[in-house]
């Protein structure tokens, strides 16, 4: 009887459990806003509270105090690569954004420390970590925004409008990146044709996979001409000859590539040509 008891209570237990798993819809979700600009990406982490029949600014929000733009965690910005922001430079990274709302204007703050739950209290706060602070005008909003809303819009190649819009009120900033000279770079990188590395590529792969071994070698060789005197480079170049049967060669290139592994310190490369050298000599 006494089993039976104990068997009942833990059943009730577990019922009793079970009904502390009910799930509500959360009163501020989270949104993750992507966007590409350019070349590069802006992405906003950040959570949307619902203006639910209360004055937001300037009492809810209230004016000249710092707000975590948003609810719960920080608000957080990141951008792919270094950007102007109203004319401010921050670099590539990312960054908290608070705010300090105000009737006629309000201070934007890109933050670099992200571990705050929301703006940090006065005694944490650091004014130099504060790695942009510039002011904005508001404007006011057609219709009303019920959830509060970031949004990246107005996207040009190298521009584009990061806005914060809740209630009745609209504030934006202009992301600029340097998308024509990084476009420019790209021009200038293909047109020129490849590099030092994309024919080391080239040729290892040749070789690792018993490709034609004369297309390897005119490979290895363009590479050495436009980098030389790299140990990693003739170590591919003396075995690819090697592979083609002129030991001599190999044993040079080989014998090259050992002295400059052993000035870098790279006993590896040193060790591997060795062993290579002593089996192309039993070869010749």
């Amino acid at each position: 009887m006494k089993k039976i008891v104990t068997l009942f209570f833990v059943v009730c237990l577990c019922g009793m459990t079970g009904y502390g798993q009910v799930k509500t819809p959360v009163p501020s979700p989270k949104s993750v806003v992507t966007q590409e600009v350019g070349l590069s990406e802006v992405k906003v982490e950040y959570s949307r509270p619902g203006v639910k029949g209360r004055t937001i600014f300037g009492d809810l929000v209230p004016y000249g105090e710092k707000w975590r733009t948003g609810a719960n965690a920080s608000t957080k910005v990141t951008f792919g690569d270094d950007v102007r922001v109203n004319g401010n430079e921050l670099k590539k990274g990312t960054y908290a954004l608070f705010t300090v709302p105000g009737k006629s204007s309000w201070d934007i703050i890109f933050y670099s420390d992200l571990t705050s739950w929301g703006v940090p209290s006065s005694k944490e706060y650091d004014a130099e970590k504060e790695v942009a602070k510039f002011s904005v005008e508001p404007s006011s909003t057609k219709d009303m925004v019920e959830t509060f809303t970031i949004d990246v819009h107005s996207l040009k190649d190298g521009e584009a409008t990061l806005a914060l819009m809740w209630e009745q009120t609209k504030v934006s900033m202009t992301i600029e990146l340097e998308t024509d000279k990084q476009v420019m770079a790209s021009i200038d990188k293909v047109m020129a044709g490849p590099g030092y590395r994309d024919y080391l590529n080239a040729a290892r792969y040749y070789h690792s996979s018993g490709k034609d071994m004369k297309q390897a070698l005119e490979w290895i060789n363009k590479a050495d001409e436009l980098n030389p005197g790299k140990f990693w480079v003739l170590r591919t170049k003396s075995q690819i000859l090697g592979e083609l049967g002129e030991y001599k060669q190999a044993i040079s290139a080989a014998e090259e590539s050992m002295k400059l592994a052993e000035e870098a310190g790279n006993a590896n490369y040193v060790k591997f040509n060795k062993e290579a050298i002593a089996d192309w000599k039993k070869k010749k």
